[in-house]
């Protein structure tokens, strides 16, 4: 759980997949190759809540009513971006979670990870359809692959989220479903061609994600992790999105247009035991859709 874990940790566990775009190479590549559009279908009385990620920073409302939230975030940067989204708890503030940041050692009990749009590649949107409770929120990037993490460059903004003040949906229709456990993805029905809302459960005892990595032709999981691992030639594989990394227990939505073909599914959070990020404890899978 977040309160287990490192801020560096944290950094590692839902930006590691940034090694996609160590180089400008991939960038051009990726926006070159079309990846799938990803759009949001949460229901039409979800509150829609856009954001805008670049160098460095988010644009996105400093308020917004509690409920059913689709967020869909645009990155606009060129490298990858993401959009995490964090609880502050106990009164805390941004400045707070700036203060503990800064600092080495486990991240605050006060921080709970709520998940959020996971990384896509520069010029796509990703979402994510989270049910926020009223409290102080942070929008926050933690990749760090070009330097120091974006947070400490202006990538991380404070959120209130205030009580609704209208009945918003309480349900989102899916049309398939990835649990995520200790250590591995679950995935009981099979993910076909077109527009898919798929639901994504935590149910391990640590915080996991799963970022969505389309597999060009051809390519296995294992390819693109070995290209993860050198870098060289041009990458075997697109980030288009995902759940960022959230608690125990938590549920959340993404729509993808999935085209026919291979994709990875992996978990990059670093365990709260050993340190080392969860895809070498076997939390790496790869599924076809056809």
């Amino acid at each position: 759980m977040a309160s287990a874990t490192t801020v560096v940790g944290l950094i590692a566990a839902t930006v590691a997949v940034g090694t996609l775009a160590l180089n400008n190479d991939f960038t051009k590549d990726a926006a070159a190759a079309d990846p799938p559009k990803i759009a949001a279908s949460a229901p039409s009385t979800a509150n829609v809540v856009r954001v805008v990620g670049e160098d460095f920073r988010f644009e996105a409302p400093d308020a917004i009513p509690a409920g059913l939230t689709d967020f869909r975030f645009l990155n606009k940067g060129p490298g990858l971006h993401h959009l995490s989204i964090l609880k502050l708890t106990d009164g805390r503030t941004v400045s707070d979670l700036r203060a503990a940041l800064a600092k080495p050692g486990p991240m605050p009990s006060w921080v709970k990870a709520i998940g959020g749009p996971n990384a896509p590649v520069p010029g796509l949107e990703s979402n994510a359809i989270v049910n926020l409770a009223p409290g102080d929120y942070a929008l926050i990037c933690f990749v760090d692959i070009d330097g120091p993490p974006h947070f400490a460059r202006g990538m991380v903004q404070a959120l209130t989220v205030t009580p609704a003040t209208e009945v918003t949906a309480t349900t989102v229709t899916a049309d398939a479903s990835i649990d995520l456990f200790d250590y591995n993805f679950k995935v009981p029905t099979p993910v076909t061609p077109g527009r898919r809302t798929i639901k994504v459960t935590n149910t391990g005892d640590q915080v996991h994600e799963v970022e969505l990595v389309q597999l060009a032709p051809g390519v296995a999981v294992s390819d693109f992790m070995r290209w993860m691992a050198k870098r060289e030639g041009p990458p075997p594989g697109k980030a288009i999105g995902g759940i960022a990394g959230m608690e125990p227990g938590m549920t959340e939505y993404f729509t993808a247009d999935f085209a026919p073909g291979s994709y990875a599914l992996i978990c990059f959070v670093q365990d709260a035991k050993d340190g080392k990020p969860h895809f070498v404890h076997g939390m790496i899978q790869q599924i076809t859709v056809k």
